[in-house]
């Protein structure tokens, strides 16, 4: 019987798919015979993470003359995808590479992986078509800085400067203040300017929409945004091009109920603490964290909401860690800053390359140290702790309140307690509450209620821990108010942590699914000082005060 004439073209294309696939097969397994005769590896790219960075050691001309890529990089040894190494344009590059002081580690390809790893040439040609790089001249931005002492000559600038210059002062603002972020909010009669600082907003200045849509379109044009589109959120962003440092900014357009409203986050490598020791931990955490890092399996894990350092922490990890014989790769949505020597691949949700599918990925590269951004849901979770449990030390963060939240939230997502156990090696909480400006601080009598909280909070410090004496005559720092925090009484930022590792006794609680206060009552009762109680034992240094350790953790 002959075939309804609608479903003939339904026939073609999966006849043509079928067909495609076989020859893509063909394709794949001449390259692996080729592999044999020369005993090399075979890879095939369709389903290993390329490192786009180590992609541009060799430039697109040579790769392509040379027809090979460079695929992967840890410290000097790079990895390199080639069709045929006895290719004289191919022997050429090699030499080059070798010149350079690179230690080369050759695999085989198919013309069609090849490919593949070409592709992030032209990603990066249309990423570059698409994204604004702004050309402040470093001499401009340092005069616009040198202009502005605090805040408020940041809001006596800009009510002189003209709607085309107001981005570049924003900018230099920004930077001069180190806020993290920029917000421009359309509210009913005029355009409202705020700062992130320190993790507080702080109202700039308020001004007439008059000229906003000048400056709003300028953002868009340079973040990649469509100018037309005002009814639908955008994402986007621009770099500041300059000679020691590109800063990227990342842009966010949301539309409100009086127009749209702004934010953009500025990623300043200068500003990122990377060291352990920066980060604030006390003396006994940090050397329990560094004893952690030298274990070569298991999992450590960091919580936190959003904005909490997490990922500044993980950082950290890595680069105390960094060495040439460590292979290192990280898996991020997105990659916040680059770190030398490490292999950063980043989420393409739109590319098929997710948490769950790129870590299934990564591990077969034979990572040593593998960095999962976040765990979000139980593929990536499964895998992780697999990873963990089989020959890798994996970082990653989870979102829960406290360190203890870690191990209910794993099991909901569907993780089994018999894998939990043994695949963790700690969990780690934290939050970030500002220092006290060590130029207007001042030392006062505790108030009362500053004084009940810390016995409070230091009764059930455990036995493990000397308790500080506290005295309702005792005299601690409070917050002042000067130019040089702009008469916020704080400037900058320290980590409060808490940590437990896992132990056997630990161990036969994760088995019985417990809930977070069975976990946390374990932790505590074993030597884990609170986040609540670290804070208050940094506001007794001096660095922070007990009514900001109240506002960012609470009571």
């Amino acid at each position: 019987m002959a075939l309804p004439i609608t479903s003939q073209p339904k026939l073609e294309r999966e006849l043509e798919e079928k067909i495609s696939s076989i020859k893509a097969q063909e394709i794949e397994e001449k390259a692996r015979d080729q592999a044999k005769k020369l005993s090399l590896p075979y890879l095939n790219l369709k389903t290993l993470p390329i490192d786009s960075a180590a992609v541009f050691l060799v430039s697109e001309a040579e790769a392509h003359a040379g027809q090979l890529a460079v695929i992967a990089k840890t410290g000097r040894i790079i990895r390199i995808a080639l069709l045929n190494p006895a290719g004289v344009e191919t022997q050429k590059v090699l030499a080059n590479l070798k010149k350079d002081g690179y230690t080369l580690e050759l695999a085989v390809v198919s013309p069609a992986g090849l490919a593949i790893a070409w592709r992030r040439y032209q990603l990066k040609r249309e990423t570059q078509t698409k994204l604004g790089i702004v050309e402040i001249k470093e001499q401009e931005l340092a005069k616009l800085q040198e202009q502005i002492k605090d805040v408020a000559d940041l809001k006596e600038r800009l009510t002189q400067m003209p709607m085309t210059q107001v981005l570049n002062i924003l900018i230099a603002g920004a930077l001069k203040t180190k806020a993290s972020d920029l917000h421009l909010e359309s509210e009913e009669k005029d355009i409202r300017l705020r700062y992130r600082l320190d993790g507080v907003l702080y109202d700039i200045i308020s001004f007439s929409p008059a000229g906003y849509g000048q400056l709003l379109s300028r953002i868009k044009l340079m973040s990649g945004l469509k100018i037309n589109i005002h009814d639908t959120p955008q994402d986007g962003r621009f770099t500041i091009r300059q000679e020691k440092a590109d800063i990227e900014v990342r842009v966010s357009v949301l539309p409100g109920g009086y127009g749209e409203n702004i934010v953009m986050r500025i990623l300043d490598p200068a500003t990122i603490r990377q060291e352990l020791s920066d980060l604030g931990m006390r003396a006994e955490t940090l050397e329990t964290i560094k004893k952690l890092l030298q274990k070569t399996t298991g999992a450590i894990l960091t919580t936190g909401p959003t904005g909490s350092g997490k990922t500044t922490t993980l950082y950290a990890f890595l680069k105390h860690i960094n060495s040439p014989d460590l292979k290192i790769i990280t898996i991020e949505d997105p990659i916040e800053y680059r770190i030398v020597g490490i292999s950063q691949t980043q989420v393409d949700e739109e590319a098929g390359y997710t948490f769950g599918g790129g870590l299934r990925s990564i591990v077969r590269q034979d990572p040593d140290i593998i960095l999962v951004g976040e765990i979000r849901d139980v593929e990536t979770a499964e895998i992780a702790m697999q990873a963990a449990l089989t020959g890798h030390l994996v970082f990653s963060t989870l979102h829960t309140n406290n360190a203890a939240g870690a191990i209910p939230r794993l099991i909901n997502f569907g993780v089994k307690p018999v894998t939990i156990a043994p695949a963790i090696n700690a969990v780690m909480a934290q939050r970030l509450v500002r220092r006290l400006c060590q130029s207007c601080r001042k030392k006062e009598r505790i108030k009362k209620a500053d004084y009940d909280l810390m016995v409070r909070a230091f009764a059930e410090l455990a036995s493990t821990i000397k308790a500080p004496v506290a005295s309702p005559d005792m005299e601690i720092y409070y917050p002042g108010k000067c130019e040089e925090c702009n008469r916020t009484g704080y400037r900058g930022r320290v980590g409060v942590y808490e940590l437990f590792e896992i132990n056997p006794e630990l161990e036969k609680l994760i088995l019985q699914s417990p809930a977070i206060s069975e976990v946390q009552a374990l932790a505590i009762s074993q030597g884990m000082v609170t986040l609540l109680q670290d804070g208050l034992l940094k506001a007794l240094e001096g660095l922070t005060s007990v009514e900001e350790v109240i506002r960012v953790i609470g009571e």
